[in-house]
């Protein structure tokens, strides 16, 4: 079984920043992309940033600019540098994890960014 393991998230105040991370617990070639996507109270989970096997980057039009998708392949793990944080960026952020050679994809647990002053 996949499993996904996140970190870093917390409270930071506007302007602030944050960095995620999760490792995933098999080798990250095996998926086809890596990502993140959050989901504020009361609205629907949408991608946030996700990186291809390739090293393809794509970033929600609301976070360019301010967020860095990175990966560690020796250790099968994505980064999310989050700078310039603001209020509307508070939700819960899930690492995401999709099947290279099948329908399958994977979710972490979800970490809670909170930006409030």
């Amino acid at each position: 079984q996949v499993q996904l393991v996140e970190s870093g998230g917390g409270l930071v105040q506007p302007g602030g920043s944050l960095r995620l991370s999760c490792a995933a617990s098999t080798n990250r070639f095996r998926f086809g992309s890596m990502g993140w996507y959050r989901q504020a109270p009361g609205k629907e989970r949408d991608l946030v940033a996700s990186i291809t096997d390739g090293g393809n980057r794509n970033y929600a039009d609301s976070v360019k600019g301010r967020f860095t998708l990175s990966s560690d392949n020796a250790k099968n793990t994505v980064y999310l540098q989050m700078n310039s944080l603001k209020p509307e960026d508070t939700a819960v952020y899930y690492c995401n994890a999709k099947e290279l050679f099948r329908p399958s994809e994977y979710w972490g647990q979800g970490t809670q960014v909170t930006v409030s002053s």
